[in-house]
């Protein structure tokens, strides 16, 4: 069952490996006997579904997630249920894949206005004036 992300790329189960092992938390004895923590492992570099503006972001997005040879690995082991936790890590891998395919937008590089510098120097002076009433007062000088 491929994993379809966005209308241009899918994911094959044949790039996805996920191994099994036991989780901690709350579960008693079970927890120790029975694998439900899932770690998937996504081999998007050599991913032939993926273009390569979509690699670069993808790995810009998962951060420590991503190894050397160019895997990203999502581990999971929120529920007790090794079936959810394989759909969660899942979900989770197509949610990063949906934001790595979107463009981001260009900055537009813009201008203070006016108003803005006006603004901006008007409020540096009036600080100006606050910190300098905040010096050393003189005990030899009388003003009344």
């Amino acid at each position: 069952m491929a994993l379809k992300i966005t209308p241009a790329i899918t994911i094959e189960d044949w790039e996805i490996v996920e191994q099994f092992g036991t989780s901690g938390g709350p579960g008693g004895q079970n927890v120790n006997k029975v694998a439900t923590a899932v770690e998937l492992r996504f081999e998007a570099e050599r991913s032939p579904n993926l273009p390569q503006p979509v690699k670069m972001r993808l790995r810009r997005l998962a951060g420590r997630r991503w190894t050397r040879d160019g895997a990203l690995v999502l581990q999971v082991a929120e529920t007790r249920s090794q079936a959810r936790n394989r759909e969660i890590a899942r979900d989770r891998l197509a949610e990063l894949v949906r934001a790595a395919a979107e463009r981001p937008k260009r900055r537009i590089a813009t201008r203070p206005t006016l108003g803005s510098k006006k603004r901006r120097l008007k409020e540096k002076k009036v600080r100006g004036e606050v910190k300098a009433m905040r010096g050393r007062v003189d005990p030899g000088s009388r003003d009344a």
